[in-house]
């Protein structure tokens, strides 16, 4: 298999969009991977006076080191690897539509807003808005995974419709805000305000820091769907996929200030 690698060729003094590589690899200019055109401080620039290229183009793509100013990695992806070894700036993955995007360091804001399908696996934490929605969309996430090792920040999964949020530690405020649909898992815990105006979808956790006033205890409840759920999870992901929890769980049902078939679910070890 063909393998494309980036290497920076100095710090970024200016903010690097890279929003636009994978149409660039899809349609190579004349001059090759070099020409390519990219945006450095909002201003053109070709691929090759910010990164040394070796390798060939083709369905994986490297970058040795990373920068939290390289914004848009793998924005736009429709199958293939991406693999950073370090970390990354705003947008990534967003509109990422199928293959495999492994982050390697931290995340900045809005990863996998737009995310169609595929897979994004971030060792580190990431930022504020993941999966959620960007100013002229009608909806976040609409499909794919998202794996986050570490912690997530503030309105995760914001106007979230489908697709699978991860994070192994905690989630920051209002989680799954406005939420329509999909699955929020927590495994470290939900910050306050979780699923504030959420019309439908599910957060999975152990804990949430304040429950909304506007969510209804349920009681406790054993859900089969959870084992589906879990074996679903367990064939696609493999080691990637939520840790095992008892189908016991309480259930809170809301956000009853907007439709109100939202839930929150939290586990009983």
């Amino acid at each position: 298999m063909s393998r494309l690698t980036l290497k920076l060729k100095s710090t970024p003094v200016n903010r690097i969009d890279l929003s636009g590589l994978a149409a660039g690899l899809a349609k190579l200019p004349a001059g090759g991977v070099e020409r390519i055109v990219i945006l450095s401080g909002g201003k053109p620039v070709w691929l090759g006076d910010v990164f040394t290229v070796s390798g060939t183009a083709g369905s994986d793509i490297a970058f040795e080191g990373g920068s939290d100013r390289l914004d848009g990695v793998g924005a736009g992806m429709t199958g293939g690897t991406l693999t950073v070894d370090g970390n990354v700036g705003d947008g990534a993955g967003t509109g990422m539509r199928g293959g495999r995007l492994e982050i390697r360091g931290n995340v900045g804001g809005m990863l996998a807003s737009g995310m169609k399908g595929g897979i994004i696996h971030v060792t580190g934490s990431a930022g504020d808005f993941l999966g959620a929605v960007s100013a002229g969309h009608r909806f976040g996430m609409t499909g794919g995974n998202v794996i986050v090792d570490g912690n997530i920040g503030a309105r995760a999964g914001d106007k979230m419709r489908r697709g699978l949020i991860l994070a192994r530690g905690t989630a920051g405020e209002a989680a799954g805000s406005r939420m329509i649909g999909g699955t929020i898992v927590a495994e470290g815990g939900f910050g306050p305000h979780a699923g504030q105006l959420m019309r439908r979808g599910t957060l999975i956790a152990p804990r949430v820091d304040r429950m909304l006033a506007t969510f209804a205890d349920c009681g406790v409840h054993d859900l089969v769907i959870l084992r589906l759920m879990a074996r679903g999870w367990a064939s696609e992901l493999g080691a990637l996929a939520p840790k095992p929890f008892s189908p016991a769980v309480r259930r809170f049902a809301g956000d009853l200030s907007a439709i109100g078939k939202g839930e929150i679910l939290l586990t009983i070890t």
